[in-house]
């Protein structure tokens, strides 16, 4: 008889999934030793050493489902760009999407637990782990987002091979190939020109007071007279603005359009007024700070350990 007990311990000594554990036990008979012997033959054992190694590598991807209605974007992380080109990796990557897109989950966690798209018997979490005993790195489910629609749809772009993706919900009362087209557009403008938010009233008043602090200081710098430092400031602000805002930006396909004069015309040409109620953009490893070993500096450490 396998207790839970024994899986926990099992669990606790390899670092191992506790399906798996519970697999090992059985086939050894509860045999704790033997167990974790086939553990380390199958190379499960070794997954929880590779789990504090950085991961800032891997693959943004997205799922919208055929109808246009709802769709997802996650970023899948590894250590190396040669897994992140791994076919098993890539696979894993695109499930997750896809699982985000058609599942309930609204974190990490949530998500980790859920039986796995392509194996009802394991978890993601069972599956992930078993993918870094197997191709030897550490991977990690970063992030998602995941929107849906009833008057609209949502469209995804991604960039560079899975570097940057991007999600887009328009909102339409009625659909048509131009709002298609549209949503690749805005898509793709979005990849390219990274607004921060999208629209001014979106944007955040510490992070504009922030912004007006620093254009003050640098006129005042400049030797500017302190009676047209505001105005100064204030043009600044504007321009700041026009390049963060996602709606004020210079549409990237025609310079003399910006993408509120954009989604104007389409409004005309579709029969219904178009706006965009979301985006997301993802960047592969944005804000993972990623440690650059000293191997110098490794092997001194290791030397004044073993004196």
């Amino acid at each position: 008889m396998i207790s839970a007990s024994m899986v926990k311990e099992l669990r606790d000594r390899t670092g191992a999934a506790m399906m798996n554990c519970k697999k090992a036990l059985s086939e050894a008979e509860g045999d704790m030793e033997k167990a974790i012997e086939i553990l380390r033959e199958k190379g499960l054992a070794q997954a929880a050493k590779k789990a504090g190694r950085i991961a800032a590598e891997g693959l943004i991807v997205t799922y919208v489902a055929d109808d246009k209605m709802s769709g997802a974007i996650a970023e899948v992380n590894c250590e190396t760009d040669f897994v992140s080109a791994n076919e098993e990796f890539a696979s894993l990557a695109n499930n997750v999407g896809k699982m985000v897109a058609l599942g309930s989950a609204s974190t990490v966690e949530q998500l980790l637990d859920e039986k796995y798209i392509d194996n009802a018997e394991a978890t993601l979490k069972d599956t992930v782990t078993a993918l870094i005993a197997k191709l030897g790195e550490n991977m990690n489910v970063r992030r998602f987002v995941k929107y849906s629609t009833q008057n609209g749809l949502v469209q995804s772009y991604i960039h560079g091979g899975g570097r940057i993706g991007v999600l887009v919900e328009l909102a339409c009362e009625k659909q048509s190939d131009v709002l298609v087209e549209l949503a690749k557009d805005i898509a793709m403008q979005i990849a390219a020109a990274n607004p921060l938010y999208l629209d001014e009233s979106s944007v955040d008043h510490d992070a504009l007071d922030k912004e007006r602090e620093i254009y003050k200081v640098q006129a005042l710098n400049e030797g500017k007279p302190e009676n047209i430092v505001d105005k100064m400031v204030e043009g600044r602000i504007k321009k700041y603005l026009k390049e963060v805002c996602l709606v004020d930006q210079v549409w990237v396909k025609n310079s003399d359009l910006t993408i509120a004069k954009l989604l104007d015309a389409k409004s005309k040409e579709v029969g219904s007024p178009i706006t965009i109620k979301a985006f997301s953009r993802f960047e592969r490893g944005e804000g993972i700070e990623k440690i650059e070993e000293n191997f110098a500096e490794e092997v001194q450490r290791q030397m004044q350990q073993g004196k």
